[in-house]
């Protein structure tokens, strides 16, 4: 069972630190393969990237460190500035995705600091943060993402921790200025977390900054797989780790919806197009039409319709308002559905959304959307079907 495109839901209430988030996606199953690639292209050997199996507070965690080889211990490395890690970056031949990523992490922590500072972002050095096991956690972090690539990503409350840190300015509150900023910026949820030191890094604030769609409890979904990323420290009360899961997230596969039906023979054919517009505005989940033959020999349509409970009575107010019919009937039926998701691929002709359906986690249809395939198709002068075949080959051999 495949753990890609699938939700991926981050626990940080122990907090959130780079290398516990690597080792949180390696535990959960990214091939260090993927991870060893995007860190080669930057000129790190494989054999610097140490991933060991620990134990924090009874709970088995994959814990990452990286052999910077130059005797600094972690918060004194050299001075990087942010150019020349953008620099770095973008010269190593990273895949489009992973570049991507790793730079908008980067900027994150850039702007942050640079507010902080003073300074425009260019202009920032970056102390711990731009030290090589930082940049080695971050790129690491965005191969993994984007082998993963998560339809979605929610985050607990990130506990940040209080107190005081050292670091290269002097003696700093806790959370740190540059962390409480970057989630500030994103709108991430924080907590204190009951422990008197720092629990919450740039880096980690950083990339959950940048990849969370939603912030809160986990959403209620089937689990697929789970990784725990070991932090430096051990803590008195709890396990230092923090948490990743990969699940289902969608409708349920069996449900109960209103099907709400009308024989219309006195209409003309060209409101059909607005009937329908209005009753999935009003809540249907799907309209159709069926040409029949009614009393005296007339040709008609039956009205069909879809709706959830909830929208059942808008829908039907909307169905004698816009039809000329003079009455309808609805019944409760049972429909069952697969997981749902949008996605995109990208062809010769641009990128094009497709509608992908699964069953038990594995796609089993990928749809291009019509109006996606549509508009391409008029900017290219080509042939829709043309589009259609694009979208459908680039899905099978993405």
């Amino acid at each position: 069972m495949t753990i890609q495109r699938a939700h991926l839901h981050i626990d940080g209430t122990c907090g959130a630190a780079g290398d516990m988030l690597l080792g949180a996606l390696i535990d959960l199953g990214v091939p260090r393969a993927v991870i060893d690639e995007a860190i080669g292209k930057l000129g790190v050997e494989a054999e610097r990237l140490v991933v060991a199996e620990v134990v924090k507070h009874g709970i088995r965690a994959t814990d990452v460190k990286v052999d910077a080889g130059g005797g600094h211990g972690h918060g004194h490395h050299p001075h990087v500035a942010m150019r020349e890690i953008e620099g770095r970056i973008r010269s190593a031949g990273l895949p489009a995705r992973v570049e991507a990523l790793a730079m908008a992490i980067f900027s994150r922590v850039a702007i942050a600091e640079g507010r902080i500072h003073g300074k425009g972002p260019g202009n920032v050095h970056l102390h711990e943060v731009g030290a090589l096991d930082s940049i080695v956690d971050i790129v690491g972090a965005a191969a993994a993402l984007a082998w993963l690539e998560p339809t979605s990503v929610s985050a607990t409350a990130v506990a940040m921790g209080h107190g005081t840190i050292r670091g290269s300015h002097g003696v700093l509150p806790v959370p740190s200025p540059a962390a409480l900023a970057i989630l500030r910026d994103a709108g991430g949820l924080i907590e204190d977390g009951g422990v008197a030191r720092e629990l919450c890094t740039p880096t980690g604030a950083a990339i959950l900054a940048e990849v969370v769609t939603a912030w809160g409890p986990m959403p209620a979904m089937v689990p697929l797989a789970v990784g725990y990323g070991a932090g430096d420290a051990d803590l008195a009360d709890r396990a230092n780790v923090v948490r990743a899961t990969v699940g289902r997230v969608g409708r349920p596969r069996s449900e109960h919806v209103y099907r709400i039906e009308a024989n219309v023979d006195d209409m003309s054919p060209e409101i059909c197009e607005h009937v329908a517009d209005c009753l999935t505005a009003a809540g249907a989940v799907d309209v159709w039409w069926t040409p029949v033959v009614m009393k005296k020999s007339r040709p008609g349509f039956v009205m069909s319709a879809l709706a959830p409970e909830g929208a059942l009575d808008a829908v039907i107010r909307a169905a004698l308002l816009e039809t000329t019919s003079i009455g309808l009937r609805f019944d409760r039926v049972a429909r069952r559905v697969l997981d749902r998701e949008a996605a995109a691929v990208d062809t010769v002709y641009g990128s094009i959304e497709i509608k992908l359906a699964s069953l038990d986690g594995e796609v089993v249809n990928a749809a291009p959307e019509y109006e996606s395939c549509r508009a391409a198709a008029a900017k290219h002068g080509v042939p829709l079907k043309r589009i259609y075949a694009a979208a459908i080959a680039a899905w099978e051999t993405r």
